[in-house]
């Protein structure tokens, strides 16, 4: 046993509470998205259905930097964009997006950025991601495709329209002309997505840069990629889980607080 001055500290109640651990994970998730380069400052919307409450969501009130989320200063909205807890208004497209995707498709979580290289291929009229790379063959048949873009979210019924193109086990939304969406059952989840397809996003734009055809993966290869040997020793969900703690570690180096 250990000394007891070296003893790792015993977790506190408000740990084991799954509300106050989502509100960490979700302020911390906007932390990485300004250190990741998704971010434009206020605007988009990260949001999370309070555990143990369906109809009610996790956000951060809006006005507040991306950078400078934190646990505590998390608000609870739901459809009818009423705050049931804390401080500030839901903002209108959340509420018109986020809320009929979350009742719709069942999320638990929903992100939405305009991060610059996924936005940059959602500009083209050819915007399909390709699966060219190992990366991008994780998201064959995963990305729903929505081309036509109505304005800003003013109504449900955007959010509404946009979830009914998520159906079939549709994990990610490209968004044309604005652009995009990944939901989940965790904030790791959901964001382990959003970083993976940026990445896929920047490498297919380079490639397409160089004016030169783009090698696309076949069929076999693409699901030896996208279902993995039995024998693999990490499933998904556990490399979900240690990707997110990993990203928690660097924010605690680099922009601590968000669990405050």
């Amino acid at each position: 046993m250990l000394p007891a001055s070296n003893a790792a500290p015993a977790p506190s109640h408000k740990d084991e509470d799954p509300v106050w651990q989502a509100k960490v994970h979700l302020a911390a998730a906007l932390r990485m998205a300004v250190m990741h380069d998704f971010d434009e400052g206020i605007d988009n919307h990260f949001t999370v259905v309070v555990p143990g409450r369906e109809d009610q969501y996790l956000i951060s009130p809006f006005g507040v930097h991306w950078s400078e989320a934190k646990a505590s200063t998390m608000m609870v909205f739901n459809e009818a964009g009423e705050t049931l807890e804390g401080n500030g208004v839901v903002e209108l497209s959340a509420q018109s997006i986020h809320a009929p995707v979350h009742r719709l498709t069942g999320a638990k979580v929903v992100l939405h950025t305009h991060q610059p290289w996924a936005l940059a291929l959602n500009m083209l009229k050819a915007n399909r991601l390709l699966p060219a790379t190992q990366t991008a063959a994780f998201f064959d048949g995963a990305i729903a495709y929505d081309d036509h873009y109505t304005g800003l979210a003013a109504e449900l019924s955007e959010g509404e329209r946009l979830s009914q193109l998520m159906t079939g086990g549709k994990t990610v939304l490209f968004m044309k002309n604005h652009g995009v969406m990944t939901i989940g059952d965790t904030v790791a989840q959901a964001y382990r997505r959003l970083y993976k397809l940026e990445k896929a996003c920047r490498t297919q734009v380079l490639a397409m840069g160089t004016g030169q055809p783009l090698n696309v993966l076949t069929e076999s290869v693409i699901q030896r990629i996208k279902y993995p040997s039995p024998q693999d020793r990490h499933p998904r969900s556990e490399r979900e889980r240690l990707f997110f703690e990993a990203m928690m570690r660097v924010i605690d180096r680099v922009n601590p607080g968000y669990a405050d």
